[in-house]
C-alpha cells in the first residue's frame, strides 16, 4: 500500500518548559503513528531576546516549571535557575540542534531531547560551549567537527531560518504541532497536551482520509 504524503511539524524549543513536559507526547506520537515528524526551533529567547536571569524571572520560571511538572510528570532540577546574572539566550542550543541536523540527521531528535534533559533534569547550562563534548559522548559525531561547525557563522544563520520558518507557521508559542497532508496544514496542538488527549481526535482525522495501514505504526 502506498504510504501517503503525511508529516507532523514539531515547533519547539530546548529551553522552553512545557516543551520538556511534551516530550513524553512527542515520543508516543512517534511510536503510534508511522510518518515522520520534521523538527523547527521555535526560538524562545534568542539573540537580543534573551534575559538576564533575576529574582523576577526566576520565581516566574520556577512557578512555569511547577505547573508543568504537575501537568506532565517531568522532572526539574531548580539548580539550572542558581547562577545570578546568567543569560537566558535559547540562540546556542538552537545552533547546535541545526548543527546535529547537518552532522547526523537521523539523531536530531534525540539530541534535542537530550539537550533538555541536560538542562531541565540535570541543570546542565547548555547555553555554555564547554558543556557540549560531554552532551556528544553517546552521538556518533566527531567531537572537534560538531564544536567547529556549532561556532561557525553558518550555524547562527540556519538556526534563525527556523526562527523565521516557526514565525511562518503561525508559531509565536510553544510547543506547536502542525500536520501536513499533501498541501493541507492542521494544528494538531498549540501548547501542552497529552497523548491521551490528542491521540483519539488525531486518528479520526486521519482515519477520513486514510486506511489505518497507512499511518499506524
Amino acid at each position: 500500500m502506498e504510504r501517503p504524503d503525511i508529516e507532523f511539524i514539531y515547533v519547539g524549543d530546548t529551553m522552553c518548559s512545557w516543551c520538556w513536559g511534551f516530550a513524553p507526547t512527542i515520543d508516543a506520537l512517534g511510536e503510534h503513528y508511522s510518518f515522520p515528524m520534521r523538527l523547527v526551533n521555535g526560538g524562545l529567547r534568542p539573540g537580543s531576546g534573551a534575559q538576564v536571569l533575576e529574582d523576577n524571572l526566576r520565581s516566574y520560571l520556577i512557578h512555569h516549571w511547577d505547573q508543568v511538572a504537575a501537568a506532565s510528570g517531568q522532572p526539574f532540577n531548580e539548580e539550572a535557575l542558581a547562577k545570578d546574572g546568567w543569560i537566558y539566550d535559547t540562540e546556542y542550543p538552537a545552533r547546535a540542534v541545526v548543527t546535529m541536523r547537518a552532522l547526523s540527521p537521523d539523531h536530531e531528535f534525540e539530541w534535542f531531547k537530550r539537550l533538555q534533559r541536560a538542562f531541565y533534569s540535570e541543570a546542565i547550562d547548555v547555553t555554555d560551549a564547554a558543556v557540549y563534548p560531554g552532551l556528544l559522548a553517546d552521538f556518533p559525531v566527531d567531537v572537534a567537527a560538531f564544536t567547529t561547525e556549532l561556532d561557525d557563522e553558518k550555524s547562527r544563520l540556519a538556526a534563525w531560518e527556523d526562527f523565521e520558518e516557526a514565525r511562518s507557521l503561525q508559531a509565536t508559542g510553544f510547543p506547536t504541532l502542525l500536520l501536513r497532508t499533501g498541501t493541507d496544514m492542521a494544528t494538531v496542538t498549540r501548547g501542552y497536551r497529552a497523548f491521551a488527549d490528542i491521540e483519539p481526535h488525531l486518528t479520526t482525522y486521519l482515519n477520513d482520509r486514510y486506511e489505518p495501514a497507512q499511518f499506524l505504526a
